[in-house]
């Protein structure tokens, strides 16, 4: 699996053996949110593709002001791949934003972000690659609702897979019975697994768009599944995950039924993240390695680890951007938001994989959820891993016990570490330790962002009284 082209002549060359009729530009914007412009074929010239095309900065949440709001489009002609979706034959191209005031790529564009992450590392003479294995878990459902205005507000999601759904009247197929219940979706068979042909469609489309599928499976959570995508450098991987995001909620919606990437949906049951492998190699060495060693970790590594985990409030703020995902991040749900680092321990913000030879030997930080950016998240991980290095930061671990299990006062009298409670309190993380992200994220981004992420997540939750309020508090 891969690219479909190399440069224009085998892009036109393509568009011709698949009939093309429209070009779709997609770009990112800081929620990691995919954004289109569709041209016809034949207004797409060689030019075009080279010098890029004009769009409208200012109507991007938090990007240009209106008078200064033209933008370039510049396409990476690389990422080309048919979109299986569209009723006419259309070809996506995956483009960075060049800002044509400043006369270089736009500050605020998550992927050239990346781009220049992966610069830095290769100049800072520490690693010439860096690569990432994002898992990223989604719930599908059969029926979403929401509510929210001045006086209500409420939600209801329904899977047949529910166990609030145990004594359910189905006219036309009657009530099956078959329900894995509240944490027990792990790797059921059918009846209970109800998902398998979809998945396995998804699975398939996903290889016609270029990605590598390696396996999926039913997770923990009632509707709860994931799809085993084969690792990438950091762009590509961070390509895949929207590829992969668009394939799910697609496939989803053309089957009469919906995807979310959310990563608390349901309460009481697990949520959903995005655990990310990494590793850094230099001269066709993984730099992670070294025989002996706890999990056969190098000093590199842990030093790596040492730096997310020093910086791990601020990088929490881009990594795990909404109020949600702070309800995911709670003891007993398998969302670790201790930092320790443990092989094989599932309960540590960072898992060592086991088995796992010299080529594949890398750390798995589990705290990252899919409402992120990717481009973002993984450049802020790459960041702060690079300032561990630089820093010689030491991570606490490691820990194999059941972390879960601790109570708050043992994990204080340890001195572990925690993820933060809040999107505030990552957010204020942010604003006060930015430094080591400072040589790719520019200070007028971090502010951009910051700004942005108070005035559209903390304070309208903050804001905003809940169902629980009222069960618990209206009678006081």
């Amino acid at each position: 699996m891969g690219k479909f082209v190399n440069n224009i002549a085998e892009f036109n060359t393509f568009c011709e053996e698949n009939e093309v009729a429209f070009v779709d530009f997609r770009f990112t914007d800081i929620k990691g949110t995919w954004h289109h412009i569709t041209y016809k074929k034949h207004a797409v010239s060689d030019s075009m593709l080279e010098s890029g095309l004009p769009f409208d900065g200012s109507s991007i949440d938090a990007w240009q002001p209106i008078n200064k709001s033209d933008m370039i489009l510049k396409p990476d002609i690389e990422t080309a791949f048919m979109d299986p979706f569209t009723a006419d034959s259309t070809v996506i191209i995956l483009c960075d934003v060049y800002d044509i005031y400043k006369g270089q790529m736009y500050e605020k564009c998550p992927r050239s972000i990346a781009k220049k992450a992966l610069k830095y590392l290769d100049d800072a003479n520490i690693g010439d690659i860096a690569y990432f294995g994002p898992e990223n878990e989604f719930f599908i459902f059969d029926d979403v609702r929401i509510w929210n205005s001045i006086n209500e507000a409420g939600y209801r999601v329904d899977t047949e897979e529910g166990s609030w759904n145990s004594s359910t009247k189905y006219e036309e197929t009657g009530n099956m019975g078959h329900r894995a219940g509240t944490k027990g979706g792990y790797f059921p068979v059918m009846p209970i697994d109800t998902m398998v042909d979809l998945r396995a469609e998804m699975m398939h489309i996903l290889e016609e768009v270029g990605l590598e599928v390696v396996l999926g499976h039913h997770e923990v959570a009632q509707g709860q599944g994931e799809i085993g995508i084969k690792y990438g450098t950091l762009i590509e991987a961070a390509d895949n995950v929207q590829k992969y995001k668009y394939v799910v909620k697609m496939v989803a919606h053309l089957n009469g039924k919906t995807a979310t990437f959310m990563p608390k949906p349901l309460y009481g049951d697990n949520g959903s993240g995005m655990h990310v492998h990494q590793s850094i190699w230099k001269d066709g060495k993984n730099l992670f390695y070294k025989e002996g060693g706890y999990a056969n970790l190098s000093e590199t590594a842990l030093h790596y680890l040492g730096g997310i985990f020093k910086h791990a409030k601020a990088v929490a703020a881009i990594t795990n951007p909404s109020s949600n995902s702070y309800r995911r991040l709670i003891p007993g749900f398998e969302a670790p938001s201790i930092l320790t680092y443990s092989m094989q321990n599932r309960s540590a913000a960072c898992r060592i994989p086991y088995g796992a030879g010299e080529a594949a030997t890398r750390i798995e930080t589990r705290f990252p959820d899919s409402s992120a950016c990717p481009y973002l998240a993984f450049s802020a991980l790459l960041m702060a891993g690079i300032d561990g290095i630089k820093n010689k930061y030491i991570p606490v671990g490691p820990m194999d016990e059941d972390l879960f299990e601790l109570t708050l006062d043992e994990i204080r009298e340890k001195k572990i570490p925690q993820m933060p409670h809040t999107l505030r309190e990552a957010l204020e993380a942010l604003i006060e330790d930015h430094t080591f992200l400072s040589p790719v994220f520019t200070e007028e981004f971090i502010t951009t962002y910051q700004h942005y992420m108070f005035k559209r997540q903390v304070w309208p939750d903050e804001a905003r009284p809940t169902a629980f309020d009222f069960a618990t508090i209206y009678s006081c």
